[in-house]
């Protein structure tokens, strides 16, 4: 089993509007997360344009969810023979999501 850490892919699950983010986990404490990523709605048009190519028109935001907002993190990666997001990008294109996320324009 694998600690959640910093600089991990990770699924965060937010309560008060419900939403779900992909992306690497800057830092976890009382505060709260601070990651860099996506709205989990925006990830397949996201990776679509990552593995293509093409011009970004879909990207990643550094954001700061407060603690009573949290109520699951997990780690992304495989779930019963799907790959995790991560994974995903790096079979498609060779590309690392750590790099692609954390990359500045």
């Amino acid at each position: 089993m694998r600690r959640i850490e910093a600089e991990e892919l990770v699924v965060v699950h937010c309560r008060n509007p419900r939403q779900r983010l992909w992306g690497v986990l800057l830092r976890l404490d009382a505060v709260g997360i601070m990651m860099r990523g996506l709205d989990i709605n925006s990830v397949e048009d996201w990776l679509r344009q990552e593995i293509a190519g093409t011009e970004r028109l879909v990207g990643p935001s550094t954001v700061l969810i407060p603690a009573h907002r949290i109520e699951q993190v997990s780690l992304d990666e495989a779930s019963g023979g799907a790959p995790g997001i991560g994974e995903r990008l790096k079979a498609a294109c060779g590309a690392d999501a750590h790099d692609r996320l954390l990359e500045q324009e």
